[in-house]
């Protein structure tokens, strides 16, 4: 018996099904890591774009039967039990919309995707350290208001100084981002395997050029 996932709602992965189709049970044409499958909040928007909301195949099957998301596209690949076929989703959208409005965590990762991934003071990418824009010794703090990302040569020619003493001006200057901020800083960074079935849903709102 073959049977479309998107067909499979909470109701139907109960009881006997449940116990047919347990993801331990199942077996996949590739690795788990093969079929990944792109997550989009209730308002079909990705979760997140950097790095971009994936979740592999199995916790896709275990989030459909307990009735969390709903599957919006499926992959042409098929996962089987002893009594049934199942077609492996490509996209799932939350059926709870997850608010994004929270404040982004300052973290090491942040403040790169912030700054584009790229020194504040000579615009080069690679290697990453962050700086304290006005030096800790001159009372500077750990906020992201005082934290640029600096490539390694820049942030040791700069030193305990200020960029104004060290004659540096920034690229930019630091601030607190928004999580939309952070989300459309994200979408400057697609990543490596992008499926057909993604993309209307990572560049329908992207402005389009003249």
């Amino acid at each position: 018996m073959s049977r479309s996932l998107s067909s499979l709602s909470g109701a139907a992965l109960s009881g006997a099904a449940l116990a047919e189709v347990h993801p331990g049970r199942m077996t996949a044409p590739r690795t788990p890591s093969g079929w990944p499958a792109l997550v989009l909040n209730a308002d079909f928007r990705p979760l997140s774009y950097y790095p971009l909301s994936i979740w592999p195949w199995q916790d896709v099957i275990k989030a459909v039967w307990q009735d969390r998301v709903d599957v919006v596209s499926v992959y042409d690949k098929v996962v089987r039990s002893p009594s049934m076929e199942i077609q492996l989703p490509s996209v799932v959208s939350l059926k709870t919309y997850i608010d994004q409005d929270r404040s982004p965590a300052f973290t090491r990762f942040n403040v790169f995707l912030r700054d584009g991934f790229t020194c504040q003071y000579c615009g080069t990418g690679g290697e990453l350290t962050f700086d304290h824009v006005v030096p800790r010794s001159h009372g500077g703090r750990t906020t992201w208001d005082n934290i640029v990302a600096a490539c390694p040569p820049c942030n040791l020619r700069k030193g305990g100084r200020t960029p104004a003493q060290a004659g540096m001006p920034m690229l930019h200057a630091p601030h607190r981002p928004n999580a939309w901020q952070l989300q459309d800083a994200g979408r400057r960074f697609p990543p490596d395997y992008l499926h057909n079935s993604w993309l209307d849903y990572l560049y329908w709102d992207i402005e389009l050029e003249p």
